[in-house]
C-alpha cells in the first residue's frame, strides 16, 4: 500500500482547502465532463451533448484537435468527429486544460516566476510524461498527460492559503545552488508540516479526479514511497517533471535538484533509460507542438 502522505497532516490540508475561494470548484462544465467519462457507462454522444453546450470551450477543443500536438490528418471540424477520432479521455484532457488555464494567472511567484510559469510547467509534463508512455507503448497515455497537467496544482492552493511563506519558499529554491535542496521539505517546515504534494491530492479529490491523478499530485516527488498498481503512473510523471526542470520549462523549483541517475529507475519501475534520453533531446519540439494548450 501506498504510504499516506496526506496522513502526515490531514486537518492542516482540510483547512487550507477550506480556505480555498477560486479554485475550491471546477468549473461546472469541466466537472460534468469529467463525471462523465470517469462512468463506464458514459457515450460519445452523452460528452459531445454537453460540450455543444459550450461553444467557447467547443472552439477550443477544435483548435487543440487541429494543432500539431495531435497531428491529426486534414482539418476536424466538428467536436463529434473530434471525439470518435480521439476518444472521450482525450477531449476530456483538453477539457480540463481549458479550464486549468485559466485559474494560472498573474501572481507572482518569485522573482523570475509567475503562475503563468507553473501553468507552462504543467502543461510541459503532462506532454513530456503522455510522450514517454506513448514512446513505451505504455497503456496509459491520456492518464499520463492529465495526471502531468495537474501534479503542481498544490501550489495554486499554497499561493491563495499561504501567499508569502509559499514566496519564501520558492524565493530560498531559486537562491539555491548545488547539493541536494528538498523543496517538499522546506514547504512543510515554512508552512506548519503542508506542502503542495498534500494539497494537490486532496485537490484533485475534491474535483473527482481519477484516483490515480490524485496519486501522481500526492506522491510526484517521492515515487518511491508508493507500492501499490499507481506507481509506473507516478515515476513517469516523475521523470517528466525532472526533465521539464532541468530543460528549463517554466517555473522549474520544485523538481530542478531532482535526479534521474539516484532516482531507482530500474527492473520494477521498467522506464528505458534510452527513452529518456530521447525525449530529453525532444524536449522543445513536443512542448513546442503543445503551445496551444497553454491558453
Amino acid at each position: 500500500m501506498p504510504t499516506a502522505t496526506l496522513a502526515e497532516n490531514p486537518t492542516l490540508v482540510a483547512d487550507a482547502l477550506k480556505k480555498v475561494s477560486t479554485i475550491a470548484t471546477l468549473p461546472e462544465v469541466t466537472a460534468k465532463i469529467v463525471q462523465t467519462v470517469e462512468d463506464p457507462k458514459s457515450t460519445a454522444a452523452q460528452l459531445h451533448k454537453i460540450v455543444a453546450h459550450d461553444p467557447a470551450l467547443a472552439t477550443r477543443i477544435l483548435k487543440v484537435v487541429n494543432s500539431a500536438f495531435y497531428g491529426l490528418p486534414g482539418q476536424i471540424g466538428s467536436v463529434e468527429r473530434a471525439i470518435v477520432l480521439l476518444g472521450l479521455n482525450a477531449i476530456k484532457n483538453i477539457a480540463v486544460a481549458a479550464s486549468l488555464g485559466q485559474l494560472f494567472r498573474g501572481v507572482k511567484l518569485c522573482e523570475g516566476f509567475t503562475a503563468k510559469d507553473l501553468w507552462t510547467h504543467c502543461v510541459a509534463v503532462g506532454v513530456v510524461a503522455r510522450d514517454l508512455a506513448k514512446q513505451m507503448k505504455i497503456p496509459l497515455v491520456d492518464e499520463a498527460f492529465l495526471a502531468g497537467m495537474i501534479h503542481d496544482v498544490g501550489i495554486l492552493v499554497s499561493l491563495q492559503t499561504a501567499p508569502e511563506p509559499t514566496r519564501l519558499v520558492c524565493e530560498k529554491a531559486r537562491q539555491h545552488t548545488g547539493g541536494d535542496f528538498d523543496f517538499c521539505a522546506l514547504e512543510r517546515q515554512m508552512m506548519g508540516g503542508v506542502d503542495h504534494q498534500m494539497l494537490g491530492a486532496r485537490l484533485a479529490q475534491a474535483w473527482k479526479f481519477p484516483y490515480a491523478c490524485q496519486m501522481v499530485a500526492g506522491h510526484h516527488h517521492n515515487p518511491h514511497t508508493v507500492s501499490d498498481n499507481q506507481h509506473l503512473l507516478i515515476w513517469l510523471v516523475y521523470v517528466a517533471d525532472t526533465l521539464c526542470a532541468q530543460g528549463q520549462q517554466g517555473f522549474n523549483l520544485t523538481a530542478l535538484h531532482q535526479s534521474l541517475d539516484t532516482a531507482g529507475l530500474g527492473d520494477a519501475v521498467q522506464i528505458d533509460r534510452a527513452v529518456i534520453e530521447q525525449v530529453r533531446t525532444q524536449l522543445p519540439e513536443l512542448v513546442s507542438n503543445a503551445a496551444c494548450l497553454l491558453g
